[in-house]
């Protein structure tokens, strides 16, 4: 028996998909309900009174040529957060499944579980050592219920890499129990390769990789889920035809080019630099506890009053992330990386809010 055969929601894999009208752009479309003209205005090239392809072939093509896989092992979405919708509905039996996850992390995992009716199991990161995954605390929420398990590395919001060979361990532990789903919205701005290159040798591993960050087109809403073509295939089930819209389309196509991706590269290298500048300074200011080392491109610190210092940060123009309310981040915030500029104005406004 197959992996998604033993794991997937049986619904699911007898599922017939939505029957799209016919695509074939040589021909001209009378079949699809849509408005002959244009809209005034409308500066598209495929023109936003037409329906986008069901499944853009060229933008998932040029996706895994991104990420180095096969078409058949991606499938494109609006940013990762349609990949976590899209697994826990196909695998999560409401009132039966269980996802686990390993806070503080992403929320989205948590509540796909629960609109799903999964129930959310946690293994939480372990402060005391920068928010290391906590191999054993996994291993002990595992139940047979549980068919995903979120990993985010760099982690949101702590910023800090998982061990790669922790997720392996884990990856072979499940082998045929449940889905490892690694999240790698800001791999980009890390030292560590991508958990990618492991696909072959772990079936049940799953990857989320997103537009939104590194390549900027976080308006466009695209984002990425490579796994295996078994699984992506019984995804291709349940997602929406039409599901990435023709502006973003175009807007991917346009922005991965060569030049435009050296223009990235240039910026994740500045924001590299920024995040290690700013980490150097906020350390030393007295308003703060504790700047945690940080892979992706946002910082968390714990301040020593909170109040003051998002207020401080709006009176210079600023919203930061208070994440203080969370179990394992008292007093915590996530500042994302601005421009210098930015940056240098904020560390100004932080920097004369002490303890009274």
């Amino acid at each position: 028996m197959s992996l998604v055969a033993r794991l997937a929601r049986p619904e699911i894999l007898a599922l017939e998909a939505y029957s799209h009208a016919a695509w074939e752009p040589t021909l001209e479309r009378l079949h699809a309900n849509e408005n002959p003209w244009r809209f005034p205005g409308d500066a598209s090239h495929a023109g936003l009174n037409r329906y986008p392809p069901p499944h853009s072939l060229e933008l998932e093509a040029r996706l895994a040529a991104l990420y180095g896989v096969k078409p058949a092992q991606l499938i494109a979405g609006r940013g990762s957060d349609e990949g976590i919708d899209l697994l826990t509905r196909a695998f999560c039996v409401s009132g039966r499944d269980s996802v686990l996850i390993c806070p503080p992390t992403f929320g989205m995992y948590g509540v796909a579980a629960r609109i799903q009716g999964a129930d959310v199991l946690e293994a939480p990161l372990m402060r005391n050592q920068g928010f290391a995954l906590d191999e054993t605390a996994v291993t002990l929420a595992l139940t047979p219920a549980v068919k995903l398990v979120f990993l985010c590395t760099p982690n949101n919001p702590t910023g800090n890499a998982l061990d790669h060979r922790a997720i392996e361990r884990l990856a072979g532990a499940l082998a045929g129990r449940a889905l490892v789903v690694v999240d790698e919205a800001y791999t980009e701005f890390g030292s560590a390769p991508s958990m990618i290159g492991r696909l072959d040798e772990y079936p049940n591993l799953v990857v989320l990789r997103t537009l939104s960050k590194a390549y900027a087109l976080a308006g466009a809403r695209c984002g990425a889920l490579i796994a295996a073509p078994e699984i992506v295939e019984l995804l291709r089930r349940i997602i929406p035809p039409y599901a990435v819209p023709v502006p973003s389309s175009e807007a991917v196509l346009t922005a991965l080019v060569a030049p435009r991706l050296a223009t990235v590269r240039e910026r994740i290298k500045l924001v590299r630099r920024e995040r290690e500048r700013i980490a150097q300074v906020l350390a030393t200011l007295p308003s703060v506890r504790t700047v945690w080392p940080s892979e992706a491109n946002f910082l968390l610190i714990e301040v020593r009053d909170v109040e003051r210092a998002l207020e401080a940060a709006r009176r210079a123009g600023f919203l930061l992330r208070d994440f203080s309310r969370g179990a394992l981040t008292p007093r915590c915030l996530r500042i994302s990386v601005g421009t210098p500029e930015q940056n240098d104005r904020l560390i100004a406004a932080l920097t004369p809010v002490a303890e009274p």
